[in-house]
Parts: structure tokens; sequence; C-alpha cells
């Protein structure tokens, strides 16, 4: 954002106050200055009135002009084709130094005397404004023939250059910083001259604006006669330090001009662009195909806020529009589209200036000075919109400022910014924000401005107070469990992978795992093999084996503890591994053939990771990755968490694995309980066989939930040891279970033995009518 002192004196009585401490002040509020650069034209450069010009007798590119300079008419040859009599130019004098050893004397041009010369505005060290002379005028100060150009305070003026954050937007303008100087200095701001010239016709005389009820912009808009406009050097100059200048464009120069000093966006419709219906000029704002504000008159004009076309400076009558986007909206919008966007997109997207009206009146009043006639009256279209209110704590704000500032001083200094501030009882502030003020969502963002106008350097500096409180909750405990749960499976031979959350879907589909709806999908993939949101870590891990299997590793081992989604892309966190290939490294004592991973080994060593559970046969299979023979859910407290099995034979084809072996638990399932040490029995236990005939169709979970539900302390651990069946037993087979009995308090005889073994027996023909073999 480029500002100068001069400019922004339009806006707020500053003269007072150096560009340096202007500085200072703007560092200091958090509009950080990168450059400042001072324009100074050289001294023995005056103001000069040409009052005669005639071509000069020997070449045809030269005219000699008799220049007034106040005391004195001398005669200088000027090459510029702008020239002309009654002209007031910059005349360096015999004597100047324009700089660069470039001074100015005494000479013969074709054998003309020349004394002295014209100068253009680069030849001054100004911004470059024309390929001629610079022409003056009164805009910059009254013009006093013979006085030195350096004593013009508009031209020689402060540029100042400061890097604005993408959250200021509001400071995108003369006018917004202004609003910030004022603040902190309590000066108050100008009163802008709204005097206007006017037409003797109204707007709707000529002018038709028909306006959709679905746009999302607020417009306004006047009618302008450019006929006899002339734009002033003053804002020609300011136009050209800011970089925008467009020689012979003045229409486009102006509408710069107001945009940079107010934050308004302004843009012209050419009368002839417009639609044609009897005397009436019509123009159309509606939504085009991709929903963006635009208008249209006999082609498509502009895209509001978005893209604006070129003026064409040719016509006299334009139609002028100011207008405003809620920046968060265009910015979603044009990022979803990937439209094209113009230079008018970024102030857009930061948020520009809300009220409208003072930009279109400060252009009216403007031009109207400059010759231009203005249409009575406007056409607007500006929806009512509630300001953001905010209940802010004076207790929180000096909290997290860590310094007391008084009620009234925070009131103060929040209404000098132009938030609207009511008191309520127990030191609430009801807030509500400016409409300007697009970065304020929250109270952290309004003590931010307290501190800004505060000064930061004067927050006293005190030592960081540390309270040691209790900060044990789910985040922590789940990374506490994790920890375990990592050693845990180093311990038992894995190897922890992080891979990323992204699958690829068609090998998701391929498998048959479920995958995220494709309204929820990814939009904008990585890569083409990283398409969808995984479902399950297991592809992955299966991918990593194979990767191994390239680069010769024969047996492989892995865990990883990460996120997966569902269908309707909500997470969740899994613990899932695999193991292929041998159960141990070649070694002497399996001459060098060590025997592949089995299902119980492997089940075994994920036992001694998460602990304690139960295995089920699986009685429904959802994916192609589970053998249909070699399976088993996992359950937890009776809850089924995840499973354990085989990978299928076809998968490992398809990934060139041998024997691999695969799990998928649910990690919040996964207990994370204190373990209590309890005494054990010094007591010699005891181990019975028991062996029973049961229907083949009885599963042992039924026949072990029966034990259990015994509640003998004297029953340490029983197992399942042996199946037997032949054709003898028919239907049934034979169960043998090992039962591990001990006392707490005593060696247990051979009479308590028995009673426990015939409680047992008792129980299961209670309830499931099976008995001895």
């Amino acid at each position: 954002m480029i500002i100068t002192k001069s400019w922004l004196e339009e806006f707020i009585d500053i003269s007072k106050i150096s560009s340096d401490e202007i500085c200072k002040t703007l560092n200091s509020i958090g509009l950080e200055v990168d450059s400042v650069e001072n324009f100074s034209v050289a001294e023995k450069v005056v103001v000069g009135k040409v009052l005669e010009k005639v071509k000069h007798p020997d070449a045809d590119k030269l005219n000699i002009c008799q220049v007034d300079l106040g005391d004195r008419t001398v005669q200088i040859v000027c090459g510029a084709k702008n020239v002309d009599a009654d002209q007031f130019v910059p005349v360096a004098t015999v004597g100047c130094d324009l700089g660069n050893n470039f001074i100015i004397k005494e000479a013969k041009l074709r054998g003309v005397e020349s004394n002295g010369m014209i100068c253009s505005s680069t030849e001054l060290n100004l911004p470059k404004i024309n390929d001629g002379i610079l022409v003056l005028d009164n805009s910059i100060g009254e013009l006093i023939l013979g006085k030195e150009l350096k004593e013009y305070s508009k031209l020689n003026d402060s540029v100042i250059e400061i890097g604005l954050t993408a959250n200021r937007g509001d400071c995108l303008s003369i006018y917004g910083i202004a609003r910030e100087l004022s603040a902190y200095y309590n000066i108050p701001l100008l009163e802008i001259d709204k005097q206007i010239n006017y037409n003797e016709l109204g707007i709707g005389q000529v002018f038709e604006i028909e306006c959709d009820s679905n746009i999302d912009s607020s417009l306004s808009f006047k009618a302008v006669d450019f006929s006899n406009f002339k734009l002033n050097l003053l804002y020609k100059f300011r136009t050209a330090i800011i970089g925008k200048y467009q020689d012979n464009n003045e229409i486009k120069n102006v509408l710069t001009y107001v945009t940079h000093s107010t934050g308004v966006i302004l843009n012209a419709y050419s009368k002839e662009k417009t639609l044609k219906n009897n005397n009436l000029s019509i123009l159309n704002i509606k939504k085009d195909e991709k929903g963006f504000d635009t208008v249209y008159g006999i082609e498509s004009l502009s895209k509001i806020c978005v893209e604006h076309n070129d003026i064409d400076q040719n016509d006299t009558d334009f139609i002028i529009e100011a207008s405003y986007v809620n920046p968060e909206l265009i910015s979603k919008k044009v990022f979803e589209n990937k439209v094209k966007t113009g230079e008018v997109y970024y102030k857009a997207s930061r948020g520009s200036e809300p009220n409208i009206d003072f930009g279109i009146d400060y252009l009216s009043s403007l031009i109207s000075k400059s010759g231009a006639l203005i249409y009575r009256g406007s056409e607007t279209f500006i929806e009512d919109k509630e300001k953001l209110t905010l209940d802010v704590s004076i207790k929180k704000v000096n909290s997290i400022i860590g310094q007391e500032i008084s009620k009234i001083d925070i009131e103060k200094i929040l209404v000098s910014l132009g938030f609207e501030v009511k008191d309520t009882i127990d030191n609430i502030l009801v807030v509500k924000v400016p409409y300007y003020r697009h970065d304020i969502k929250n109270i952290a963002d309004i003590t931010e401005e307290i501190v800004r106008i505060i000064g930061i350097d004067n927050i006293i500096s005190k030592p960081l107070q540390i309270d040691e409180v209790n900060r044990v909750n789910k985040t922590s405990n789940d990374l506490i469990k994790k920890n375990k749960l990592r050693f845990k499976a180093i311990e038992n031979g894995f190897f922890e992978t992080l891979t990323y959350v992204f699958s690829s879907k068609e090998n998701l589909e391929k498998y048959k795992f479920k995958t995220v709806r494709d309204e929820l999908d990814l939009i904008n993939p990585i890569v083409k093999e990283l398409n969808t949101f995984r479902t399950t870590i297991l592809l992955n891990l299966v991918e990593a084996c194979a990767n191994n299997f390239k680069i010769g590793a024969r047996s492989t081992a892995f865990f990883e503890i990460g996120t997966v989604f569902d269908e309707n892309r909500q997470e969740s966190k899994k613990i899932s591994f695999i193991q292929t290939g041998s159960a141990e490294l070649e070694d002497f004592s399996n001459a060098g053939k060590p025997k592949n991973i089995d299902f119980f080994s492997f089940a075994k060593k994920i036992l001694n990771t998460i602990g304690k559970f139960d295995l089920e046969a699986m009685i429904s299979i959802d994916n192609s990755f589970i053998h249909p023979y070699q399976n088993a859910n996992v359950l937890i407290d009776g809850k089924i968490v995840g499973f354990i099995s085989k990978l299928h034979p076809s998968v490992c084809e398809d990934y060139d694995l041998s024997d691999t072996f695969i799990a998928e638990i649910d990690f919040e399932a996964i207990k994370n309980d204190i373990i209590k040490t309890t005494s054990y029995s010094k007591f010699q236990s005891s181990k019975k066989d028991l062996s029973i005939i049961t229907p083949k169709s009885l599963e042992y979970k039924e026949i072990k939930k029966v034990i259990d539900s015994l509640n003998d302390k004297n029953i340490k651990q029983f197992n399942l040891i042996d199946i037997y069946n032949d054709e003898k037993l028919g239907e049934n087979e034979s169960l043998t279970i090992r039962f591990v009995l001990q006392n707490d308090e005593k060696t247990m005889e051979e009479e308590d033995i028995t009673t426990t073994m015939n409680s047992i027996l008792k129980v299961l023909n209670e309830k499931l009518s099976i008995g001895l073999r």
C-alpha cells in the first residue's frame, strides 16, 4: 500500500507531524513500513509561463519559446510536442543542477540562444506522466511566476510504502490509513467536500439499471457527462506515484485515484456499450453461468469485483458503479471456479470499503470540480446487514494483555477505531464491529486492537509465570497408550511404519473395501495412486511388504497406528499389523530353513502387544483380504473390535508374497488400565483334564462362558487342548479341557479338587446338557 503525506492530509490534519514520526507510528500500530522515498525538485527550478511559441527556423522539431519567470522573460528552445503558449511550466534556470551532473547553462541550439530548459516530470525526478513537458496547474498550489517548485509541498512529498498483511483490507486506501492515524493521535478526520455540479437531467431519464434480486454485491450507480472533464496535475501525479497512471485515459485515472483514496471499488460503463430501448440506455445485472454477479450491456461488461473490462475513452456519457462484495464469499467462489481475475480482485478479496456511497460521492465532487456534470439522482442496490456483535470482558482482555487497562481507556480506543461500544454490568462491553473490519472475529482480535493503539512498547514486561495444572485428558491418555502399544509391538518383532492417509480408490474397490462417498471424496489428489481417503491401513501395509520383497526382504513384520475414514468421511483410529514370510531368522537351530509364521503364533504376538482379548470365528467376510478358513473376530469385553486373518492367497499372488497374516483393531477399544498387583498363592497348583462330549454345532465360546459364570476362585486358568472325533461319536466330538486349580490360602486336597470339578460338570449339564465322555 502506497501513501504520501500530502495525500493523507486530504483526510486528516497531520501537517505538524513529520514523515519520520508518521512512519514510527505506523510501525507501532502494526502497519509495517517497507520503504520511504522523498520526492524533491532541485533548486532553481521555477514556475514559468509560456508567452509565445514559434517554430525554429532551422529545425522542424524545435520551438522558440518566450517564457515569463516573473522578474524577467527568457528565451528557451524546446523540443517537446506538447509545449504551447499560455501554459504554466517548470523551468530549470541557468545554473540549476538537475542531478547526475546535469547543469543548465546558456547555450545556442541551431544558432538560437536558449537560457534555461522547460522540464518534463522525469527530468525533475518525479514519476512519468507523459512523453512531453510537465504542464502545471493550481492543483499543486497557487502558481506564482518565479516561485521555486521545491516550495510546493504536494510535489515535494514523502512517499511511504506499507507492507500490509492479507487481513487488513481496511487499510488498502488513503482513507483507511488516515482512520488508523486518527485513532492513534486522537485527531478527527476532515469533512469531505460534497459540492457537486449537476446536469439538468436525472439519471432515470437517460439510463436504466435492471438488477436481479439474487445478487450478492452491494451497488450504487451515478451517470456522468465527461464532455468537459480534464484531470488536474495533482491527481495525475499521485496516480503515477502508485504506478497506475495511464496516459490519454483520464476517466480510468480518476477512478483509480478515487479507489486508492477511499477504498471503494469503482468502475465505469460507456453509454455506447449499453442496450437501447427508445431513449433509455439499459444495463442488466445478473448471475453468470458460474454464479458471479455480472454486468451486461450489448455484451458482458464486467464480473463485479472480479474482473473489469477496459474503459472506452472515446465516449462522453458513462454510468459510474461503486461496488462491494463480502471478501470471504468472493474468495471462496473464485477458488472453487478457478476463474480469471483482474487487478480489482486484489482489493475485493481482502475487503474493500463497504461504504460505497462515500466513494461515489467523493468521486462526484472531485470530477464535477474538473468539468464533469453529474446527472441528478442515483440507483442503489444495497442489502442491510447486521453488524457483528461481541461481548468483551474487561477482565479477559486484561488477562490476555497481562496488564491492567482501565475500562474507560478501552472504550476510548475502540470508539476511536470505529467500533460501537455499549457498557453493561459486570465489566462487559457490548461491541459492534464496523463493516470495514473484516478481520475482527473474537475477543482476541479486539484485544489486539487495544494493544496496537497503546503500543507494544508500553506493555510492561513481566516474568513468565507457570502454574502447573492437571493436564491429563483424553489426548494425553491416548498418547500414553499409543506409546505403550508402540513399545510392545516393537518388543514382539514388528517395525513401525507411517503411510499416507490416502489410498488408491481402484485398489480399495478391487478388494471390496468400503470407500468414501463420491461427494465427500478428494477434489485434488496429490497423485493418481493416492486419490481417496483410506478406509483401512492394511492395503498400505501390504504394499509396504511388497516393496520390501522387491528389494530382497523375504520376511517382514510391520505395524501402524493411524487414522482411517468411513463412507461419510468420519475419522477413527486403528492399529494394524502384518507379518509375511518366516517366523524367525535363518539359524543353526532351524538348519537354515525357518518355518513360516502361522495363525496362532501371529495371534500370540498381537496378544502380547494389545493385551487380553478373545477370538471367535467370523460369520461374514466383507473384504477380499480375509482368508475364508483362517480368520477370527477380535473381542474385548464381548464386543467385536477388529479381526485377525491370514491374507487371502489371491492377494498374496497379486503382491508376490508368501504366507502373510494381518490384523486391524480399533485403537479406542484397547484398554489402557493401570495394572494393579495382587498377592499370588504360595501353595501348590494342580492340573486336571476334563474330556466332555459335545455336539459339533456347539461353539467352545459357549462352554467357556458357562465355566466363567461359576466365578470359582480356585480355577486359575483353563484351555482347550484337544479335539477328538470318530465314527462312533457321530454328530458329537470330544473336547479335552485342562484346568489349573489353586487355592490362595491352603494346599488343595483331593476333596477340594473333586468339589470344583463336580461343580464344573454340574453347570455344564444344567446349562448346555453336556457331560463326561
